[in-house]
């Protein structure tokens, strides 16, 4: 059995491995959820004039997205310039107004919406990635594999080095 100092040494620097791969693999994996990465703020989504004779030749309005994705406590204000009342879900906008929807929770939405070809519109609501989020995630994965790299290297024999005499 290695003495306890080393033993020490191994498990330290098991976890610290563990750690730097939990960094790595969080870090990455939450470069694809950086639109979340922020606080609730207000969105504004212009429908544009002559937005209803694209919609009527089925054409896509170039500025307008088909989906959005928001994190809890955005708030989705809709602001019509066309000439049209548009609907979206349960927002009626009069043509040169705008109206407000709040987003206040965790879900998928499918909304019936006359400002795009298909009639559709989609929001997608998550919850807004924090630092502790990162935090955690990052201990929840490092600290257990950081573990189990020790566990292993303290079943191998630490190598001894004699001196060999002069």
């Amino acid at each position: 059995m290695p003495p306890l100092n080393d033993s020490i040494k191994r498990i330290a620097i098991s976890l610290l491995i563990g750690l730097v791969f939990g960094v790595t693999l969080n870090e990455i994996s939450f470069l694809f959820l950086k639109e979340t990465a922020r606080p609730p703020q207000d969105i504004l989504l212009t429908i544009p004039e002559g937005t209803a004779e694209q919609v009527a030749r089925g054409e896509q309005p170039p500025t307008i997205p088909e989906n959005m994705v928001f994190v809890v406590g955005d708030v989705l204000t809709v602001r019509n310039e066309d000439v049209v009342d548009h609907k979206l879900g349960p927002l009626w906008i009069p043509a040169n107004s705008s109206a407000q929807l709040p987003l206040g929770q965790v879900e998928n939405l499918a909304f019936e919406c006359s400002f795009q070809p298909g009639n559709y519109f989609g929001l997608d609501v998550r919850e807004p990635l924090t630092t502790s989020m990162r935090f955690f995630g990052i201990l929840y994965s490092g600290l257990p594999l950081g573990v189990l790299i020790a566990l292993y290297s303290l079943a191998f024999p630490s190598k001894k080095t004699e001196n060999a005499p002069a």
